[in-house]
């Protein structure tokens, strides 16, 4: 018979407690995923890697590597905007995570920056790609005859367009020489004039210009346009164009040498090494800022340039822009 009465002679056995959880202290960490300002710094770091590493990034992939150094001074862009993030998520470790690229970028681009312009006389060299589709070629021929370089180099002129060239610049350079779309015009006597095969039509030139210091070699030269599209960086017949005028370069025996254009990429972009590793960027040396030329509305890249060999360049300066699609270019070079 059950009863619910205890047994006085019986020992009481405790009930077993049942095991209480316990809720988590308020100051023991909470496991999570990474934290907004450990990705803001892992960014901030992979931004100063892409920047101090953009000679090995391989161009294997769509031609990236060659479109990451044009675009090269715009990597800056990221320190600002990673800043700000770090500020919105109050991430000190992000914070200071952005100093890499900021020191890096300030390391490989800030002494662009400074201005670097010296005065004197010498041999002022003027290049400008004028557009085939330029509204007005002969107010921006009065306006290059403005700038009075001693040598000027223009690219894509028409059939349509060199004349009004010849005649708006005959008064002020009584030399001159047109082959193809590229044309060189002088103050001095132009000698030796011969094209320089860099493509299947004519896209370069070379001349002697006579200055009153000595012969200069000069050379105008036009590469082939690159394009941005589904297929990546398109640069192969600029690529080959650069290869043909290295060789071109290599091969003159002037000891003063000038090389205006326009060539489609920037001096930071490997695929031009084996033109600028022979020639000096006039605009690195001697200029302020970037000098960027294209598109001459709201300018992003300088793939215009004036390049040197056996002269020192005093100054480089980019003008106001002309019915082109580009911004002239000009440097005063001493012997």
């Amino acid at each position: 018979m059950l009863t619910t009465e205890e047994d006085p002679g019986r020992e009481a056995v405790p009930s077993p407690i049942p095991p209480q959880t316990q809720s988590p202290r308020a100051e023991d960490p909470i496991p999570t995923k990474k934290s907004p300002g450990r990705r803001l710094a892992l960014a901030a770091l992979l931004s100063a890697a892409l920047m101090a590493l953009h000679a090995r990034l391989p161009d294997t992939a769509l031609n990236l590597g060659s479109l990451f150094q044009t675009l090269l001074p715009w990597t800056g862009l990221a320190v600002p905007v990673l800043l700000a993030l770090a500020a919105v998520r109050r991430s000190r470790l992000a914070a200071v995570a952005v100093l890499a690229p900021a020191l890096v970028w300030a390391s490989l681009l800030g002494p662009t920056l400074i201005d670097k312009r010296s005065t004197g006389h010498g041999l002022t060299v003027l290049s400008h790609n004028v557009d085939e589709a330029n509204p007005d070629p002969a107010g921006t021929a009065r306006a290059l005859a403005g700038a009075k370089a001693d040598v000027l180099a223009l690219v894509e002129l028409s059939q349509e367009s060199a004349p009004v060239y010849e005649r708006e610049l005959a008064a002020a350079y009584p030399h001159h020489t047109v082959l193809g779309g590229v044309g060189l015009w002088s103050r001095y006597r132009l000698s030796a004039v011969a094209e320089v095969e860099i493509m299947p039509w004519t896209r370069a030139m070379r001349a002697t210009a006579a200055t009153p210091e000595g012969p200069v070699a000069v050379y105008a030269a036009h590469l082939a346009s690159v394009r941005v599209s589904a297929a990546g960086f398109t640069t192969g017949r600029r690529n080959e164009a650069a290869r043909a005028l290295a060789a071109a370069v290599r091969a003159e025996t002037a000891p003063r040498v000038v090389v205006l254009g326009d060539f489609n990429g920037t001096y930071q972009d490997r695929a031009l090494a084996p033109v600028t590793s022979q020639l000096r960027s006039a605009q690195r040396e001697a200029g302020s800022g970037f000098g960027f030329t294209y598109p001459a509305r709201f300018p992003v890249v300088r793939i215009d340039d004036v390049l040197v060999k056996g002269l020192t360049p005093l100054a480089s300066w980019t003008l106001p822009a002309t019915g082109s699609d580009h911004r002239p270019v000009a440097a005063t070079l001493r012997f």
